[in-house]
């Protein structure tokens, strides 16, 4: 079997001006591309899960020799799986709000929409280097915000990474998602950025995260 690249949901310029169609463009078909072919590449001859995300929450399964390129790009193709579908724009619209449940489970835990927004926010742009920020469903049920170094993901566990929780809306902090825009600017793209999250898709996911 093998891992493919999904079109995207919408158009490459649909996420104007927030996110510009040229780093769309690259960003999706260079930069997630490379991800799902360096990974099929890695888990040649293996008996692998056709869920990515099932293949990256059990990484000792993998041999040592092909772990750290299955971590890599098995990552980066779950990341970026997660990140698309959590973006809207034009007709669909985004920003604003959540509601329901949960809005309710993040006033519960961070006191506030405002509040989470800055925990968001603070765990994007003080992240060193490249990585992710996360909204995820931790073990006890309740979300937390963490972030993670490189391609790394939640789903990868203790054994990997520091915030092991199930994800449920994600923030690509590494340059390659702002830098034409944004340049060294990574505060100002986090801040543009909640304009165009697809909270409906996020309450999804995190209906699917309770279970």
């Amino acid at each position: 079997m093998a891992y493919s690249l999904s079109d995207l949901p919408y158009a490459y310029d649909t996420l104007e001006p927030v996110i510009d169609t040229q780093t769309m463009q690259i960003h999706h078909g260079k930069h997630h591309n490379a991800y799902v072919t360096n990974l099929n590449q890695a888990v040649g001859g293996l008996t692998v899960p056709d869920c990515v995300n099932t293949l990256i929450s059990d990484l000792s399964a993998i041999p040592e020799t092909k772990r750290t390129a299955v971590r890599n790009n098995g990552g980066g193709h779950a990341n970026h799986s997660l990140f698309w579908p959590c973006m809207a724009g034009g007709a669909s619209g985004g920003g604003g709000e959540p509601s329901g449940e949960l809005a309710d489970a993040i006033k519960s835990v961070f006191g506030s929409f405002g509040a989470f927004k800055e925990a968001f926010a603070t765990a994007g742009a003080t992240r060193f280097g490249s990585g992710w920020a996360w909204l995820g469903v931790g073990g006890d049920g309740k979300l937390c915000v963490c972030s993670t170094p490189n391609q790394d993901n939640p789903l990868m566990g203790t054994a990997f990474v520091d915030c092991a929780c199930k994800p449920i809306l994600g923030l690509d902090v590494w340059e390659h998602a702002y830098y034409l825009k944004y340049q060294n600017r990574r505060p100002d793209y986090i801040a543009a950025w909640w304009a165009v999250v697809n909270w409906s898709q996020v309450a999804q996911n995190y209906a699917a995260a309770k279970v």
